[in-house]
Parts: structure tokens; C-alpha cells; sequence
């Protein structure tokens, strides 16, 4: 069963999703697995971590790993953006650990019906779509649902 047909048959009606931008895309969360969303502060850089993975954060007494929003999704990581605008949402996984995500804004949380997601686009390419689940329409936008276990998990090094 897909993703977006399990979540069809889930009993409550209604969904609510954290929308954000990367890139100039049009993003969302299922805001059940977001933990908090803060303004990005500084990093602890990792030797030999994956491009994707920025750095370790301290959010209170808690160390967490930053990935980077654009990278993960296989966005362009050189658009310009505010960085005044740039914050870390803290989801977690299926497993309970928590990680940071970088995006570059966040806007509003969308409440929907289950029913109005759409299938995720076709993959021609596994490594751009993977964390793509679902796509709804909110303020007459297409917004590409994540789902964050797929956008968590990093592939080991194939060096």
C-alpha cells in the first residue's frame, strides 16, 4: 500500500502540515512529527560526514545532526536566500531520534483533508523524489509532502 493510500485510510479526516521553502520550492511535514522549529545558530562542523550533513547543534542539552534541506533533496545549495529567514525544524523519525533540518523559510501550517493529497510525481530519478510522498494544493500551490524517515536517512559511503 503507498504512502498516500495509508494515509487515506487513516480515521481522522483532517491533516495538518508544516509548509516551508527550499530553494524556491514549495515544501511540507506532517506537523505530528515536528518537535519545534528555531533560527539557526551555530554549527559544529563533522569530518568525513556526508555533504548533506552540516554539522552537530546543542538545543537544550540535546545534540543534534543538521541536514541540510537543499543537499538531501538534490536542490541547487547556491540560490541566495535571507539567512534571517533560514531555520532548523526539529523532526522526528519512526525510530524517536531527532534531527535538524535546514530550510530556508517557514510559513504557515496547512490543515486538509487526507483525501486531497495527490500521488507523488513519477520518479524518473529515485535520488531527487525519494522523500517526496504526496503532493497537495494550498494557496493555489503545488506543495511536494516529505516523508521524514526517507528524508532522514542517509546511504552509507559506497568509498
Amino acid at each position: 500500500m503507498s504512502t498516500v493510500e495509508s494515509a487515506m485510510t487513516e480515521s481522522s479526516g483532517q491533516r495538518r502540515w508544516l509548509s516551508f521553502d527550499l530553494a524556491g520550492e514549495h515544501y511540507a511535514i506532517d506537523l505530528a512529527r515536528i518537535h519545534e522549529v528555531v533560527r539557526l545558530t551555530e554549527m559544529a562542523h563533522v569530518p568525513g560526514a556526508a555533504e548533506e550533513m552540516l554539522g552537530l547543534v546543542s538545543l537544550r542539552g540535546a545534540i543534534l545532526g543538521v541536514l541540510d534541506g537543499r543537499r538531501r533533496l538534490h536542490l541547487d545549495p547556491h540560490i541566495k536566500w535571507d539567512n534571517e529567514l533560514r531555520r532548523l525544524v526539529v523532526v522526528s523519525t519512526e525510530t524517536g531520534e531527532q534531527v535538524a533540518l535546514l530550510v530556508d523559510a517557514v510559513h504557515d501550517v496547512i490543515e486538509q483533508a487526507v483525501t486531497d493529497l495527490l500521488p507523488p510525481p513519477a520518479r524518473h530519478n529515485l535520488g531527487t523524489n525519494e522523500a517526496v510522498q504526496a503532493v497537495l494544493v494550498a494557496h493555489e500551490e503545488f506543495i511536494a509532502v516529505l516523508d521524514v524517515d526517507r528524508l532522514c536517512h542517509l546511504q552509507p559511503d559506497k568509498n
